[in-house]
């Protein structure tokens, strides 16, 4: 079969992605603006067809222990909110990754804090990359930045969380969640009859009993299974870097930025050259693990590096981290749901050229 082209809002393009990319159960909560993804399971209703599981679930707590409970039998399953409401799932979410299980989560982040704004921003980086529920653990993050993006991450998502058993985030935002955009869809997986050799299906005759759990109480066993991750975290980080350059090869000045951003800055890399700016952009594709190696490379071409956010200022901490003092590093944002615009980004970028603050 070949792709289909359609014109979909990326909240539906993650939602029938889900269904072509064979995922066995979805349980999640509405909350704005990631509604329809689960509004658009529901009217699919994919499990007369394909037998995928949809449940909205009573709160946001139910339904990551639900995906908790899924992915232990070694299922293909996913979950969606919104900034507060995958904040509520971050219990869960440290469990799920302290149980070496896979499973998909979509942020489609709004403003906050608190219940902050519908609009949409980037101030969940700190919650998704470095953490967001306690203990030592990671989550591989992925950041698109169109439509198809959030069509083909899915699959991509899936496929990083079995392989390095561990969760995937897809941290995505209002604006590309809303946006509508021609995205060429995949055909349809077969479902994998699989089971892996980990699950919790029964205990056949053939092996011991497996047990999914994220308790320890013995010190010593704990301490070996932090450096089992930390193994593990190392491995992903040599191996699933991700990243996208735009005109970087004869760059004196480079943004940093992704998701919106990204697109934002795409546009002000074209309207600086215009006016004899030699911009470059980076974009992180993957936010963990970080291309810090490649902002290091790019250090020692460009004369600084400006961090072009829908935050406050975060992810500029780990350019900063990636650059080690080679150049300086500056940062733009908006905040509360205000997206930038290329001319504010390049006018900052001249203001930083100037030696302004």
């Amino acid at each position: 079969m070949e792709k289909e082209l359609r014109l979909m809002k990326g909240n539906e393009a993650v939602a029938e992605a889900a269904i072509r990319a064979g995922a066995d159960g979805y349980f999640g909560y509405p909350i704005t603006p990631q509604s329809e993804i689960i509004e658009y399971l529901m009217e699919a209703n994919p499990y007369e067809t394909t037998g995928m599981v949809v449940l909205q679930a009573e709160s946001e707590v139910a339904a990551i222990n639900m995906v908790y409970g899924g992915a232990g039998c070694g299922k293909k399953v996913m979950t969606t909110s919104s900034s507060p409401g995958i904040s509520l799932k971050q219990e869960g979410i440290t469990y799920i990754a302290g149980a070496e299980l896979p499973c998909l989560i979509v942020n489609v982040v709004r403003g906050g804090p608190g219940l902050g704004t519908i609009q949409p921003a980037q101030s969940d980086y700190f919650q998704a990359v470095k953490g967001g529920g306690h203990g030592d653990y990671h989550l591989i993050v992925l950041a698109p930045a169109s439509v198809q993006e959030m069509a083909d991450f899915v699959d991509l998502g899936f496929e990083l969380a079995f392989r390095y058993r561990n969760p995937v985030m897809m941290l995505s935002d209002g604006a590309i969640g809303q946006m509508m955009e021609k995205v060429w869809l995949s055909p349809p997986k077969e479902r994998s009859r699989t089971v892996p050799d980990w699950a919790t299906t029964g205990k056949p005759p053939t092996r011991e009993r497996n047990i999914i759990t994220s308790l320890e109480l013995d010190p010593n066993r704990q301490e070996i299974f932090n450096e089992k991750l930390v193994v593990k975290y190392n491995e992903i980080k040599e191996k699933e870097v991700r990243f996208e350059e735009f005109q970087c090869a004869d760059a004196e000045y480079l943004f940093v930025a992704y998701g919106t951003s990204a697109r934002v800055c795409q546009k002000a890399v074209e309207l600086a050259r215009n006016q004899g700016i030699k911009a470059g952009l980076l974009r992180p594709i993957t936010l963990f693990p970080y291309p810090s190696k490649q902002l290091n490379k790019l250090a020692d071409q460009v004369r600084l590096m400006l961090s072009v956010e829908m935050s406050a200022g975060q992810m500029v901490e780990d350019v900063m981290l990636s650059v080690n003092g080679k150049v300086p590093v500056y940062h733009y944002g908006r905040m509360g749901g205000m997206i930038p615009t290329p001319d504010e980004v390049v006018e900052n970028l001249k203001e930083r050229i100037k030696g302004g603050r």
